[in-house]
């Protein structure tokens, strides 16, 4: 009935977050005579926090309209390649003629987005810093909730497969960069084709920020996922979806509660990121306002995760761990990472990261013994946590061309 509540709560809410947003206007509008009022800006302020403290976020856009090459202008055409029951492959294709492309000759990248609470349009900024150098494909989940029933479950080893038909699609010479939680199905996906001896292996994989090992310098993420028995999340996160969505009656973990618990991380953070954003609203600080929103624009825009991925991923990473202790099997078959000989390895971790500690990506390496240690490399970057990997400063200056770099040499 939680689920239930929500939508019924979000219902009641509505007049109130729009007579909010109608006040914010009110007070800020030239032509509006109460925007020349005595206080109107912290009136206005007032309003406005109260909007964004009430109101839904939808999935954002990408927003990624062109890129820079060789110091040229060129236009992103968002176009979708592949269409599966929850993923979109995404392709952002650089508007140019085939002569065009064809001398340019950049390597394929499958950027394998998370399917972990927010949508893959976090990883905005790190599909922009790649874009001038490769041609940038990345996996666009579906929310749950938006997913028909009778489209069947979702289990962890439908990811590992989703993952593989992308390669194969992409292939022979694709590059997987894969960021936080799909780290460890990609490990998953590529043993198994190399057990197999797939013909269309990716050319280099780089792991970023990852639970490869979630024992090594675990954190409060790992720590909630142990402390708690499988029965309490099965019992206590899990919910149908209600009537008013295409997926009505699909068991899932639904947003709402994810964003509660990413909240409850840092509190008091949250707490005081909403304030500044009152007084600078209230000085007329337009730039430093106009960055709280567009980051808590993506932050708070949440998706529901289904219910039999979502309980399988906590079993089998962070409870069991089975990918280090070489237990994991998948549909009879064994994860044997030890069978990857040929595809080149690139491991990412953050010193300051508090949702995958350092040690935990860079676990890669020991599982994939065969890979000749010419074709392996790892960075730690110094004072970067979770985001700073994979967006920012730091990651466009540092990461992105230390990524360029490797994909390069094993190209």
């Amino acid at each position: 009935m939680l689920y239930q509540f929500h939508e019924f709560n979000r219902s009641l809410m509505l007049p109130l977050v729009q007579w909010a947003s109608a006040g914010a206007r009110l007070f800020t509008d030239p032509v509006s005579p109460l925007a020349h009022t005595p206080f109107s800006q912290r009136i206005a302020a007032g309003y406005e926090l109260m909007y964004r403290l009430s109101k839904d976020y939808e999935k954002p856009a990408f927003d990624i309209s062109n890129t820079q090459i060789n110091g040229k202008d060129v236009g992103i055409v968002e176009e979708v390649t592949q269409t599966l029951p929850f993923c979109r492959l995404l392709h952002f294709k650089k508007d140019l003629s085939n002569k065009e492309a064809g001398a340019l000759k950049q390597p394929t990248v499958l950027l394998v987005a998370p399917l972990s609470g927010h949508h893959s349009t976090l990883l905005r900024d790190t599909v922009r810093g790649l874009l001038p150098e490769h041609d940038v494909y990345i996996t666009d989940w579906t929310d749950a909730r938006m997913v028909p029933a009778s489209e069947g479950a979702f289990h962890l080893h439908d990811y590992i497969y989703y993952v593989q038909d992308f390669i194969r699609l992409l292939g022979p010479n694709v590059h997987v960069i894969s960021v936080c939680q799909p780290t460890v199905p990609v490990l998953a996906a590529i043993s198994l084709m190399a057990s197999a001896k797939d013909s269309r292996l990716p050319k280099s994989m780089t792991m970023m920020g990852g639970p490869i090992d979630p024992s090594k310098s675990p954190t409060d993420v790992n720590d909630l996922a142990t402390e708690k028995p499988f029965s309490w999340f099965e019992n206590t996160v899990i919910y149908s979806v209600p009537s008013n969505y295409p997926g009505f009656g699909r068991k899932v973990y639904p947003g709402f509660l994810q964003h509660a618990g990413f909240v409850a991380m840092n509190p008091s953070r949250h707490a005081q990121s909403h304030w500044d954003f009152y007084m600078h609203l209230r000085e007329g600080y337009n730039e430093s306002a106009e960055s709280h929103r567009k980051f808590y624009d993506e932050y708070n825009a949440v998706l529901d995760m289904p219910a039999d991925y979502y309980l399988e991923t906590i079993k089998t990473v962070f409870q069991d761990h089975a990918l280090p202790r070489g237990t994991w099997e998948v549909e009879g078959k064994l994860v044997r990472p030890q069978d990857i000989k040929s595809v080149a390895l690139f491991t990412i971790e953050g010193k300051l990261d508090d949702i995958s500690g350092p040690g935990q990506t860079q676990a890669a390496h020991d599982l994939c013994s065969a890979i000749p240690k010419a074709k392996k490399q790892h960075f730690t970057a110094e004072k970067c946590g979770h985001y700073g990997i994979f967006s920012g400063r730091r990651w466009r200056e540092v990461i992105c061309p230390k990524i360029t770099a490797f994909i390069k040499d094993n190209a």
